[in-house]
């Protein structure tokens, strides 16, 4: 059955009484459904034949539902700008929408700067969750920090709004928020550590997320595994086959070198390297995978396949790095031109190497 605007309204107005997040998140949504209805009973709103609803429901409220149909026929027009303007009461899409409306200015040869607005936008938004001193506890917009903030990461991964985060000791534990928003949190905290080569930390937080991820968020477990299996690779995990096969985009990526580290095939680990580059490169896993390249010559000296065309001094220089890295046991005997192996345990178990990812 179509919704009108009093139906809307009056659907938005029950929202807020009973205090429903989740019902006021899609009814303020400009792909849900009724916003198509909306688009047709007025056909082409503009401000002023929306005026009559002025006042219709407690302030702002009222505001924001005008400011939702005419984002809703700005969108249904394809005038991505426009939206972006009047979608920015509405911080929920505000991101998506200001990229639309620079990409299709960009495509068009225009000039746009959507998306550095939204960002000004989104981080007053979280100046003001932060600042919120007056409301009850269980009322403080300090219960939006964490969806906030996933919005601000989602513009740019600045370590601004983690040291604010830091700063402010009365905002509730983290694992008291939406599980939704702790992914989204400890998500981002992995991304940002994994720029920054804090391994260990990156790794810990995109667990934590991967684990409290919904069962049914199949894309977002796909994001989170497409950092965490690489930050994996390079400390000696490889993932399992059944893992694999639950994630087809990711398996088509890391099967090349997941096959190349298990018989220590050098020159096929490197072949999949310069194919998937700009990929890899787009996903800023390249380097990740390139260092972890020396599992793959750790498993050639180990099973003594061919598969690199190298000199003796380069040969030396190879084997001294594996031992100093924990790969092999053992030394090279400079004088009878050799590499004398320990009698035991040659080849430790890579994850058995205390702290690998300091040697990284």
């Amino acid at each position: 059955m179509p919704v009108d605007m009093m139906s809307f309204m009056s659907q938005l107005n029950d929202a807020l009484v009973a205090e429903n997040g989740l019902n006021l998140a899609y009814l303020l949504r400009p792909t849900s459904p009724h916003g198509k209805d909306l688009v047709k009973e007025f056909r082409n709103p503009t401000r002023a034949t929306l005026k009559p609803y002025e006042g219709a429901m407690q302030s702002p409220w009222d505001e924001i539902a005008i400011q939702y149909v005419l984002t809703c026929s700005h969108i249904a027009k394809r005038k991505s700008g426009e939206a972006f303007k009047d979608q920015s009461q509405l911080v929920s899409d505000l991101r998506d929408l200001a990229f639309d409306a620079d990409t299709h200015a960009t495509y068009n040869g225009q000039k746009s700067e959507c998306m550095e607005d939204a960002a000004r936008t989104i981080a007053k938004a979280f100046g003001n969750c932060m600042t919120d001193r007056t409301s009850p506890p269980d009322q403080s917009r300090k219960w939006g920090i964490y969806y906030v903030v996933g919005l601000v990461k989602r513009i740019s991964l600045s370590k601004n709004v983690l040291r604010a985060l830091d700063a402010n000791t009365d905002i509730p534990a983290l694992h008291l928020f939406p599980r939704s928003h702790q992914v989204t949190y400890r998500y981002y905290l992995g991304m940002i550590g994994f720029l920054n080569e804090e391994y260990a930390k990156s790794e810990q937080e995109l667990t934590l997320a991967f684990y409290h991820c919904h069962i049914d968020a199949h894309s977002n477990q796909q994001r989170i595994l497409t950092y965490l299996i690489a930050l994996r690779i390079l400390k000696g995990h490889l993932p399992s086959s059944e893992l694999m096969q639950r994630f087809p985009v990711l398996n088509e990526l890391y099967a090349p070198f997941i096959a190349a580290i298990r018989v220590g095939d050098v020159a096929s680990y490197d072949r999949a390297l310069e194919k998937y580059e700009h990929r890899l490169v787009d996903l800023n896993i390249w380097l990740t995978l390139e260092k972890s390249r020396e599992f793959c010559v750790r498993g050639l000296f180990r099973r003594v396949i061919s598969g690199i065309d190298a000199s003796s001094d380069e040969a030396e220089c190879l084997v001294a790095n594996m031992i100093y890295k924990g790969f092999m046991r053992g030394y090279i005997s400079h004088e009878k031109q050799m590499v004398v192996l320990a009698q035991t345990n040659a080849f430790p178990r890579l994850v058995d190497r205390p702290t690998p990812f300091s040697l990284m």
